[in-house]
């Protein structure tokens, strides 16, 4: 898994320094694949999820009498925690099962092994299109979950509160710090990492038959939401316990 994943970031990021090209039109594609293909699913957790959100801090902020931070409470939650979580866990149960599920029935057929053979690096081929894609869609993915998931949240507050549009967004803005931001932009980096470099390694490491394949995509959707949890918690940990 370390190995793969020096090798990728230095597919990525260094091998273009020694004059080595990039598949660009491979991972437009797959940007498209992980980023443009999961905008509806994304899109339509994002508001629910903040609908959520905001029906639940109105039932317990009307007790308080604090009803005008409904908009804060809801901005701080999507922007840190659950836009870039759900986005990932989306992403990870579609994009990531799908590289799993590609790579793996790639290596039963062994066309990596063909690959290989013609001379082709397999992880210049395969992993680091696809694991670029992942860390130029996720924090899109991550930004529009944010607007969406406030937009959600204001339905609600202009419903049962009665609150104007105008009003929310400046409590919205008010609240909202740019390290808010950064810090669910940093964990949606640090989780197309894990999704990419796991979905990868996974289907890599299929040998046997079809039945593989299948164990290989399970796998890797449960290994990587696990470790995207993992990493919330450190990422959150280090910037706001220690920061």
């Amino acid at each position: 898994m370390w190995r793969m994943t020096f090798s990728s970031f230095d597919r990525i990021f260094i091998a273009p320094l020694r004059g080595e090209p990039m598949r660009v039109g491979a991972t437009i594609a797959q940007v498209a694949r992980a980023g443009a293909g999961s905008l509806p699913l994304v899109a339509l957790i994002s508001f629910l999820v903040g609908m959520i959100l905001a029906l639940q801090s109105v039932y317990q902020l009307q007790k308080l009498g604090a009803e005008s931070l409904v908009a804060d409470l809801v901005a701080i939650a999507i922007t840190r925690e659950m836009a870039p979580l759900l986005t990932a866990i989306i992403v990870s149960g579609r994009y990531g099962a799908a590289i799993a599920a590609e790579i793996g029935t790639m290596r039963v057929s062994q066309e990596v092994d063909a690959l290989t053979v013609m001379g082709v690096d397999p992880i210049s081929f395969l992993v680091a299109p696809r694991l670029l894609a992942l860390i130029i869609a996720l924090p899109c993915l991550v930004i529009f979950a944010d607007l969406v998931g406030i937009l959600g949240g204001l339905l609600v507050a202009m419903v049962t509160l009665g609150q104007s549009a105008s009003a929310y967004g400046a409590d919205s803005m008010a609240a909202l710090e740019l390290r808010d931001i950064f810090t669910g932009l940093i964990k949606a980096l640090a989780f197309a990492g894990i999704i990419g470099v796991i979905g990868c390694r996974m289907g890599m490491s299929v040998s046997g038959g079809a039945d593989e394949v299948g164990r290989a995509t399970t796998s890797a959707v449960v290994r990587s939401i696990v470790l995207v949890i993992v990493s919330d918690l450190l990422v959150t940990a280090v910037i706001y316990v220690r920061g």
